[in-house]
């Protein structure tokens, strides 16, 4: 039997396989490092993970988003995605907590070396069994900060998770995960969750700072937006002038606009990725502690309603900005008709005037006309002997009047027709 795959298939069946770690138990350690690429670091990133694949075994083929390569006892799991990739570093543990970076020398400084982007987060994961309850407090104490604990379980109660989410004197966050009873890939999948809520947590927060610095520009764009509204509305004000203003505060906005959407819509997506797994974490609180989900919504929540309000802060000035510039264009519009119909006005007058002149000229013309012909006519019959020459010129006088206007009059309806 013969398959005639989309172009697609294979493509869409490995993207299903990917962004998943392989599978481990307690005790175990973990080191991930997520690193901005930019808009260039595509390449980049791919020409490192292919440096380090070429001295490591590849357990998985490095594609273009994934691989998975051991280096020692170490596996290291690779992963690019629109804007970041990730590092991650897996080795079995003891079974006490330790997050000394040390216990990945020397394979974390080789992948450090020429990594390319800037490091956005790091942290290391101590997957420990945790039998006995009454040994929390004491790893409390030993590695996070007493007053910024968050604790809470996870996983339907399977696991617990406690962390302070502060960067150490050695760049690096902390996470423990108290395994209670994860089986087959239950403890992998656990991580990989907590893992994506921090990074797309962080990724979402990058459109916090943006917004900060470029929201004094805003205002001031509002309040000159509404100068000019007012402006328009006045009859006294210069529309040459109103218009190059306006045409120049819309340019800034949709600057903005070009400069910030990206990111802001960013944001929304990496902050609703952060909720989804918030939301597959099935956290129980736990008493006396703050939990994962009000550290997160407590912090990410205000810093998405931030960009969102920015981002419609832009689009509400786009829109009154181009409502003000119709209402300009429509005065400006009035204003040319008023004066094309004072334009009109005035070549009817002067229409006018111009065929009474004209009209006058052409009697003229006949009067004109009508002397010279009498005068030649005059000259014949001067020539006639027995005609009496006075009576016979004053006779003329109106047949050749008569017959010039007539001439005149079929000429000027010839013209015309």
């Amino acid at each position: 039997m013969i398959l005639r795959n989309h172009p697609l298939r294979t493509a869409l069946s490995e993207e299903m396989h990917l962004r998943r770690l392989p599978s481990f138990a307690a005790p175990y350690r973990m080191v991930q490092i997520v690193t901005v690429l930019g808009e260039a670091g595509t390449a980049d990133a791919r020409a490192h993970i292919d440096k380090l694949a070429s001295s490591a075994r590849e357990l998985v083929p490095i594609s273009a988003k994934y691989g998975v390569l051991e280096m020692g006892k170490f596996v290291l799991v690779w992963e690019r995605h629109t804007e970041f990739a990730t590092y991650t570093l897996l080795c079995p543990g003891e079974a006490e907590a330790s997050f000394d970076p040390d216990l990945f020398e020397p394979v974390i400084s080789t992948v450090l070396a020429e990594m390319p982007g800037e490091t956005v987060r790091a942290t290391q994961v101590a997957l420990i069994a945790d039998p006995s309850p009454d040994r929390i407090p004491a790893a409390l104490e030993r590695w996070f900060a007493p007053d910024a604990i968050v604790a809470c379980e996870v996983a339907d109660g399977l696991a617990r998770i406690m962390s302070d989410f502060r960067l150490n004197p050695d760049g690096f966050g902390r996470l423990l995960v108290l395994d209670r009873g994860l089986e087959r890939d239950e403890p992998a999948q656990l991580v990989l969750r907590l893992q994506e809520l921090g990074n797309y947590r962080n990724m979402a927060l990058l459109g916090l700072p943006l917004a900060q610095r470029l929201t004094p520009s805003v205002t001031e764009l509002e309040l000159r937006l509404a100068g000019l509204t007012h402006d328009v509305s006045e009859r006294t004000s210069e529309d040459d002038q109103l218009l190059d203003e306006l045409t120049f505060l819309s340019a800034e906005l949709a600057r903005l606009a070009a400069e910030t959407r990206y990111r802001m819509s960013a944001t929304r997506a990496y902050a609703q990725l952060s909720k989804d797994r918030l939301d597959s974490l099935s956290i129980v609180p736990i008493r006396g502690f703050q939990s994962l989900a009000d550290f997160t919504e407590r912090r990410l929540m205000p810093a998405v309603r931030t960009c969102d309000s920015f981002s419609a802060r832009i689009e509400d000035l786009l829109q009154r900005a181009a409502w003000t510039s119709e209402l300009l264009r429509t005065r400006i519009d009035i204003a040319l008709a008023k004066q094309n119909r004072d334009l009109l006005t005035s070549m009817d007058g002067r229409t006018d005037l111009q065929l009474r002149l004209q009209q006058t000229v052409e009697g003229l013309s006949v009067v004109a006309i009508s002397y010279y012909m009498v005068a030649l006519v005059g000259y014949v019959l001067a020539a006639v002997p027995g005609l009496r020459h006075g009576i016979a010129v004053a006779v003329s006088v109106p047949i050749v009047l008569t017959i010039v206007g007539v001439s005149l009059w079929r000429l000027r309806r010839r013209i015309h027709a």
